[in-house]
């Protein structure tokens, strides 16, 4: 029998498929076109950034709330307004309705025969997961709760195995900017169990584990482990049932995308943003002392490129 992968190999190569007629420039394209031009300071790169994620909505808030929503002041909304070529916002939204409403008519719902290709196909999918994940935040409480829990668990550790060690990187990247102590499993085995036994011996009591599709024996046995030593176990998955969600003591069930032939992670990865950012809200004056600690020594060191 086929693996997902090979079976989707066959099934969903990309090809040209059935596209959607020339229609003009894609509206993202068309406000990339409009904001790469000018020379933008940072903070005019973040409304243009909001404006093109955002343009069905964006493009029909006043100025104020544009403001308030990028976290700028409306002065800078102004001069981004004439940097990119415009008398003022009023003029530079007129601009914007017009290409939102575009978007708009070009929206799902359009008729049968015009449809997308596979990529397309693939990104409608991802879509999809973040809408559903969209409805599951409407009572974010677990996802405080939780936040709360890994950001007191010293250490707190983060099980990833095989191709979720990619997630479990990301969100231990980003955990140890806030975290005194995160210490990230991405090999299964013996190695694993020791990492989950030091961990509990050295006083922590949670585990972030992740299990995508095709979700590894390994990971199972490494959740056993770890609630065998004591440590509880906050899963990230795709499953809300099943044997890994059996072996968790909280599980957050998110889908992937699996129209091409590797399964896609828009929205696990939204998920372990708003985990981290739940643990930076559990301990403020830890996450802002750390923060701020961390951008003198990459400043010191010059980690990053001057934008």
């Amino acid at each position: 029998m086929p693996s997902p992968q090979q079976a989707r190999a066959q099934a969903s190569a990309i090809t040209s498929g059935k596209t959607a007629p020339e229609a003009g420039v894609a509206p993202p394209s068309q406000l990339r076109e409009l904001f790469d031009g000018p020379r933008l300071s940072p903070g005019q790169r973040r409304i243009a950034q909001y404006l093109i994620e955002h343009i069905t909505e964006a493009a029909f808030l006043s100025i104020t709330d544009l403001a308030e929503r990028v976290g700028v002041s409306q002065p800078s909304v102004t001069r981004f307004a004439a940097a990119v070529g415009f008398s003022g916002y009023p003029a530079l939204r007129e601009s914007l309705q017009a290409i939102a409403l575009s978007t708009l008519g070009s929206a799902p719902g359009t008729p049968a025969e015009v449809t997308s290709n596979e990529l397309q196909a693939a990104v409608d999918a991802e879509i999809e997961n973040l809408e559903n994940l969209r409805r599951d935040f409407t009572d974010p409480d677990q996802i405080i709760r939780v936040g709360r829990a890994l950001s007191e668990s010293t250490p707190l550790t983060v099980l990833g195995l095989r191709i979720s060690g990619s997630l479990a990187e990301y969100f231990a990247y980003a955990a140890r900017r806030i975290h005194p102590d995160v210490r990230v499993v991405t090999r299964g085995g013996s190695v694993a169990y020791d990492a989950l036994l030091q961990s509990r011996e050295a006083g922590g009591s949670w585990v972030l584990a992740f299990g995508m599709p095709r979700h590894a024996q390994e990971t199972l046995t490494a959740m056993r482990v770890a609630r065998s030593a004591g440590l509880r176990v906050a899963l990230v998955t795709d499953l809300g049932l099943g044997p890994l969600a059996d072996e968790a003591d909280v599980t957050f069930a998110t889908g992937t995308g699996s129209r091409l032939v590797f399964d896609s992670y828009a929205a696990p990865v939204v998920l372990s943003a708003a985990l981290l950012q739940a643990m930076t809200d559990a301990d403020p004056e830890r996450t802002q002392a750390r923060l701020e600690e961390y951008e003198q020594v990459a400043e010191q060191h010059q980690f990053f490129l001057r934008d």
